[in-house]
């Protein structure tokens, strides 16, 4: 048997030893890895609002268009002034929207102009929440009869800690629900396999705030508290 056989036979010695190495390295990952333990859980966290956003329409009526844009914007620029007045940034007040229409008495007989009206609509950002009653009593005072506030709601203007709250407590009750599923059926839990973040943070508004006056007849608004939840699903491999 001369050298070069020989060669060729230990060449395919030693190819048949690592092909049975890696046919081996699967099987017993697969052991540890094709037993596993998925859940769903959620987090959440209760949070006092810290601002409130107002929503207020100053609206005129004239004898034409251009006297009704002309009165609403000397309404408009007073709420605006009240507004800074009392604490409100500019960067905070946006116009939502400016109409301009004729209005009409409709008769049987037929529709007869009454006048025009014009509007602004204003969504504020009031940053100070413990001011925002003082700021709605502000705006009506200097928009008069004219400014209609249609809507006063708390929110969270950061919530970031909160989120990150809700997120200890989503992971927190993923665990301890699959340590007691795993408990039950006689496995232990292993590395984290994967974790997902199901859906954005959501921050789930209570009931609408309610305007109300005090008993020094400025008014009130109630911030109450708003959930901030998370839901995340882990996987865990099983020992």
């Amino acid at each position: 048997m001369n050298k070069k056989y020989l060669k060729k036979i230990a060449v395919v010695a030693i190819a048949l030893s690592l092909v049975g190495g890696v046919a081996l390295a699967p099987a017993s990952m697969a052991a540890s890895t094709s037993r596993y333990m998925t859940m769903s859980a959620e987090g959440s966290v209760k949070v006092a609002p810290d601002a409130v956003r107002l929503t207020a329409t100053v609206s005129t009526v004239a004898d034409t268009n251009k006297n009704a844009l002309a009165a609403n914007a000397n309404s408009s620029s007073a709420v605006r002034a009240a507004l800074v007045a009392n604490g409100v940034s500019t960067k905070d007040i946006a116009t939502q929207n400016v109409t301009a229409y004729p209005e009409y008495n409709y008769t049987p007989e037929k529709p007869v102009l009454t006048g025009y009206r014009a509007s602004q609509t204003f969504v504020v950002v009031i940053r100070k929440a413990t001011t925002a009653g003082a700021v709605v009593d502000a705006v009506v005072a200097a928009g008069g009869d004219s400014v209609q506030v249609t809507a006063v709601t708390p929110f969270v203007l950061d919530s970031t800690k909160a989120v990150t709250a809700a997120r200890s407590a989503a992971v927190k009750n993923a665990k301890a629900k699959a340590t007691a599923y795993a408990s039950l059926v006689g496995v232990k839990l292993g590395r984290v396999n994967y974790l997902v973040e199901n859906s954005a943070p959501q921050v789930y508004v209570g009931a609408v705030t309610a305007m109300a006056k005090a008993d020094s007849g400025a008014t009130q608004i109630d911030l109450g508290q708003q959930d901030v939840s998370v839901s995340i699903t882990i996987q865990w491999a099983l020992l």
